[in-house]
């Protein structure tokens, strides 16, 4: 037995995993994990399940999709001719027809579709992504067998964002739009279903349009989120997410009446500056007169009566309500709140909230103690007989069972699901479930798009396709890997459900039930807690370095020195990255390490709250597809600074925020988690904790260097080497608890800006801290030019015009930063780690997650390979322990900590660094005064002869401004090309461990985790 804060519990060894071929996704991990059974409330003969080996995912937990007897998993492929291999990315919601014989499942993905071999690529758009392959898709199924689904047809949509609802009739559904704010509908004749088209222009779809030509805020767009229909079907009801508003569309004439759901925009009574309706996402509809309307971002069900139509009534509910059905009396409605892994059961005739359900697991499984949160509940449904709720837990990756039979409702069961739950249906009889999955473990990365075949991209004219069938269609990014399926399974019952909670448990690490406080994990051992007590008497500081986007191979495939990396995909080797290659040999190189998000939005919140909500995880694959989201996931919203509360201190840190008191009013940031009293990031629980933090660079506000043109060139802060001297200030926090915490002088994201500027901005003072004696106890510094980018002669500073240097310039800062460390009064109580907040830039042979960590200072292992898998919130769970934080939610209470990283006998004095410099930076550690004149030799030495002028060509019209604001698969294929010039990209990822010769393991093999 073991404990942490007081949390006791016991361990009980995994279900058989089996054994297999140390390749591909089976380096994802160890299979260990524990399950305090001595008081399941279970029935213990549960017969075992026949499944295969779990899946271990970025985020340490398990899945088994397949665990339920009878169940199949199915993939979504919208049977494109030129690329039928092609699978549809992030299915987010299922409706059944009235008669409950047909389902169908929307996608609302990034769901972009690569050139097409055999076609030209237009000039237009020369990063050969196909509109007309592109967008999303209904699919749709008979599931009359009240058995698994048989696929009738696919339809293909432009643009959605989650809505879609059959009209009573059942000869009529409708899908919301999303950026393209309209809303399509389609007419079931003949068998089958055809998108309406208009009478004027016959043959073309003609959606409904709403009218909205912007969203509120800064440069924002409208989307269409959720619908519904009247009973009477007349009138669909639609959720305007970017507008605060519902629009309610008359069906005979297409007239569109729009309703604000701010109080202060009320026709009668207003309340400037209340909040309130802001995000709609979900509309249900009570009969012809009274919709309910869930706020992502106010925590409250809006009751709208849609004769006027006007907000009747506002209920109080979870935080992040999402998903919501009725039922059939109408006499109840149940509400799904994201953020408070909760539902809310509202009586519709006092429009009140008459009970709350928790969700999570059955309580002899996971008490969820101390107000942990993590599931993200985010889609529901009702049992034919209405005596049973389903409910998607997306981020445990289950199907709570809810028993509504009694006074009191209960979870009493869990299914286990793909990954990321995000809707369940019924067949007509109950005995059948449907569950969509938004995303799948994506395996290696591979970007065949980059093939030398398509031609010299300097030109970027294109040449004939490749031939090779694995990746011939270029379709590779990290979101369009990571595709849907569709879970099809009886509905589990007795032994069977007991049996498949057991293993939900037993895949998320649950601990059992046990005294309020802050929960165990269920990875720890004694000896992890002993190391982690230990380095917590002796460790005062952490500095938390976050950089952006590389794989493992990209630039430490060439270390060679026993670890698993393929140097034929390295792309940033030793010469650009001395100082990385450096930490990872004499410390230890952790080369099973993954970034637990695909992109920075996602990234940004694993890597700060170990945790993301659904909201992120529904909007970020859109938002990087289609662009159709402001970047709201690093404190601003709409690009508004929603971290400042008041309209006034907006108004004064950026003079361009429309003066309007009912634009998202107070520090409520609709993409937050939520931690045990109000903890949601690393710097809550630090300062809450009495500890004394340092922001360097994160969750600033991005609009500053992102927005251009006119008007909001005017607000560019100048790119200054010494701003604190020259009182040039660089940013403006963008998250509440880290107003007073932030250097005002150290700059974001912005690639035209030196990294090594901002180790000498950091330095400042940290000297000052050296002098003082005062150094916080967590600084997190944003370290992001190994992003890339801003290649343009107008947008480069210092000379770092190309990938190559801006890498270097990187590694350089990085480096600095540990010497500055190494060489203080405060090296022998500093520990520093330094990740990438995601990986997507890149190939990597074992998985487009895998990614570099290193870790630097005393009682840290020297000269070793550790290949136990680790992951963003193995480091974030580590820095807590070690600060004696936390934790923020259930994912880092329930991850290991990285205790194989140390070795407690080393004398704190033995760690020593010096700094070293790429040669393409050579002459002097400062930039400013570098000797640019070697650059030239170092560039041959790679085989590359691209200049900036190349690079501008090159990456024309890309967006380097925003974060991953990019067109991926031209941006890699452009990055291969210029820094591999011709050698070949290897076709096929086998996931082979190059690490030593490819051997069968199984969980006695775990040990084997380190080798010198």
């Amino acid at each position: 037995m073991h404990a942490r804060s007081g949390f006791v519990f016991v361990s009980v060894p995994l279900l058989a995993l089996g054994c297999g071929s140390r390749t591909g996704n089976s380096t994802l991990g160890s299979t260990e994990s524990s399950l305090g059974s001595s008081s399941l409330s279970l029935n213990a003969a549960a017969p075992p399940l026949q499944s295969g080996a779990p899946v271990r995912l970025p985020t340490g937990d398990f899945i088994t999709p397949t665990a339920a007897p009878g169940s199949s998993l199915t993939v979504l492929n919208p049977g494109i001719p030129e690329v039928p291999n092609f699978l549809a990315d992030h299915a987010a919601s299922t409706v059944t027809s009235p008669d409950r014989k047909t389902l169908l499942v929307l996608t609302s993905g990034y769901n972009e579709t690569n050139y097409i071999p055999n076609t030209a690529p237009s000039p237009g758009n020369i990063g050969y992504e196909v509109p007309s392959e592109s967008g999303e898709w209904v699919f749709v199924y008979d599931i009359s067998g009240n058995s698994a689904p048989v696929q009738k047809q696919v339809l293909r949509i432009p643009n959605s964002f989650s809505g879609i609802a059959f009209n009573p009739n059942g000869t009529e559904f409708y899908v919301g739009g999303g950026q393209d704010d309209d809303v399509h509908v389609f007419d079931l004749s003949g068998g089958a279903w055809a998108e309406a088209t208009s009478t004027t222009d016959a043959g073309t779809a003609s959606p409904i349009a709403l009218g909205h030509t912007a969203g509120l805020g800064l440069e924002n767009y409208p989307e269409t989120a959720g619908l519904a229909v009247t009973s009477d079907g007349t009138k669909v009801v639609i959720a305007n997410y970017e507008n605060d508003s519902i629009s309610v569309v008359t069906l005979a004439t297409h007239a569109v009446v729009d309703l604000d759901l701010r109080p202060g925009k009320a026709a009668t009574n207003p309340q400037p500056g209340v909040a309130g309706g802001e995000y709609p996402f979900w509309v249900t509809v009570k009969g012809s007169q009274t919709a309910y309307v869930s706020s992502h971002r106010d925590a409250e069900v809006d009751v709208v009566d849609l004769s006027g139509p006007s907000v009747t009534a506002r209920i109080p509910v979870g935080r992040q309500p999402n998903k919501m059905v009725l039922t059939k009396d109408q006499s109840k409605l149940y509400v799904a709140n994201g953020n408070d892994d909760s539902v809310s059961v509202v009586d519709t005739s006092t429009n009140t909230v008459i009970e709350t359900i928790p969700v999570v697991a059955p309580q002899g499984i996971f008490a969820t103690p101390g107000g942990l949160k993590g599931a993200n509940p985010n889609g529901l449904t009702l049992s034919p007989d209405e005596k049973t709720l389903y409910v998607t837990d997306g981020a445990t990756n289950a199907v709570a069972v809810v028993n509504l039979r009694g006074t009191a409702a209960s979870t009493v069961g869990l299914i286990p699901t793909g990954w990321y739950p995000t809707a369940v249906s019924t067949s007509r009889d109950g005995s059948y479930l449907y569950v969509t999955n938004a995303k799948k473990v994506p395996g290696p990365a591979c970007f065949d798009i980059l093939s030398p075949a398509w031609g010299p991209v300097g030109t970027l004219d294109g040449g004939g396709p490749t031939t090779d069938q694995h990746c011939w269609n270029g379709n590779e990014y990290v979101w369009q890997l990571e595709t849907a399926s569709l879970l099809s399974l009886p509905t589990p019952r007795g032994f069977s459900l007991d049996a498949l909670t057991r293993q939900v448990g037993e895949n998320d690490h649950f601990p059992v039930a046990g005294p309020l406080g802050a929960a165990a994990s269920a990875l720890a051992s004694a000896t992890d807690e002993g190391t982690m007590a230990f380095l917590r008497g002796k460790i005062k500081h952490v500095i938390y370095i976050i950089k952006e986007n590389r794989t493992f191979d990209q630039i430490l495939g060439d270390l060679g020195n026993g670890s698993n990396g393929d140097p034929a995909l390295t792309m940033f080797p030793e010469p650009i990255t001395p100082n990385f290659h450096a930490l990872a040999r004499n410390f230890v190189t952790l080369d099973n390490f993954y970034d637990t998000g695909e992109t920075s939005g996602v990234g940004w919140n694993w890597s700060t709250a170990a945790h993301t909500t659904d909201q992120i995880e529904r909007t970020q694959p859109i938002n990087y597809g289609k662009g159709g989201f402001t970047y709201d996931w690093e404190g601003t919203n709409r690009n508004i600074n929603v971290g400042v509360a008041t309209l006034s201190g907006r108004l004064a840190a950026d003079p361009l925020t429309p003066n309007d008191p009912d634009l998202l009013p107070g520090a409520v940031d609709v993409a937050a988690a939520d931690g045990p009293g109000g903890t949601a990031y690393l710097w809550d629980a630090a300062t809450a904790a009495g500890l004394v933090v340092r922001n360097y660079g994160a969750f600033v506000d991005l609009a500053r260097y992102s927005l251009s043109g006119t008007p909001y060139a005017a607000l560019f802060p100048a790119l200054d080497h010494t701003p604190f001297a020259d009182g040039i200030r660089q940013a403006w926090p963008a998250a509440s608890g880290l107003q007073t915490l932030t250097d005002l002088y150290y700059r974001g994201f912005d690639q035209a800006y030196p990294d090594y500027w901002r180790y000498e901005e950091w330095n400042r003072e940290f000297q000052g801290f050296i002098a003082g004696g005062n150094l916080p106890s967590l600084e997190i510094v944003r370290l992001p030019h190994d992003h890339t980018g801003s290649y343009a002669a107008s947008e480069t500073t210092a000379g770092l015009g190309t990938p190559l240097l801006e890498v270097a310039d990187n590694d350089a800062a990085v480096g600095a930063l540990v010497s500055a460390v190494a060489g203080s009064p405060y090296a022998t109580d500093t520990l520093i780690f330094i990740l990438e907040d995601d990986a997507q830039d890149g190939p990597d042979h074992v998985d487009a997650h895998r990614s570099n960590v290193f870790v630097a200072g005393p009682y840290v292992k020297q000269g070793q390979v550790i290949s136990r898998a680790y992951d963003t919130i193995s480091v974030v769970r580590t820095m807590e322990d070690i600060l004696g934080i936390g934790p923020l939610g259930m994912y880092d209470a329930l991850a290991r900590p990285m205790s194989d990283v140390f070795d407690l006998a080393l004398d704190p004095k033995s760690f020593k660094y010096a700094a070293l410099t790429s040669g393409a930076l050579s002459g002097t550690s400062a930039l400013s005064q570098r000797d640019l004149s070697r650059i030239g030799e170092y560039y041959a030495a790679l085989e590359t002869g691209h200049d900036t002028a190349y690079w501008e060509r090159v990456m024309k019209g890309q967006n380097f401004a925003r974060e991953d604001d990019l067109d991926v698969a031209r941006y890699n294929r452009a990055l291969w090309e210029g820094l591999m010039g011709s050698r070949p990209y290897p076709a096929v990822r086998t996931g082979t461990d190059l690490s030593r010769e490819a051997r069968p393991y199984c969980s006695v093999d775990l040990d084997e985790t380190s080798h010198g």
